[in-house]
């Protein structure tokens, strides 16, 4: 029980994939992690909306809801749930809710200012 609460927690550590040094120490608990990671990723589509709720983004609660971002590139219009329209331009600057603008970090195209 011990090792399959350990392995739960790689998960949440290092994400979907395991890194192969880690892989190559298992063995029958491979079956388990898949397992544990499909219905993971089941319950996180469940929740949250459309589209869903990736749990594993914060492991530490977030400080704040909102984050303040620099646009990097030429982006267009961005729209906020409350049906606000940000125009996204090169090194514009924005205050934003964290979870609408994570994809677009990871995207490249804001980056997120440290205070």
């Amino acid at each position: 029980y011990d090792r399959l609460l350990r392995i739960r927690a790689l998960r949440w550590e290092y994400g979907s994939v395991l890194p192969n040094a880690i892989q190559f120490h298992m063995s029958a608990e491979v079956e388990w992690f898949n397992r544990y990671k499909k219905s993971l990723a089941t319950y996180m589509r469940s929740v949250g909306g459309e589209e869903g709720l990736d749990l594993t983004q914060d492991l530490k609660p977030p400080k704040s809801l909102y984050i303040e971002v620099r646009c990097l590139r030429d982006y267009g219009e961005f729209e906020i749930d409350d049906g606000t329209t940000v125009l996204l331009k090169k090194n514009s600057q924005h205050f934003l809710p964290r979870w609408k603008c994570e994809q677009l970090i990871r995207q490249g195209v804001l980056e997120h200012i440290l205070s």
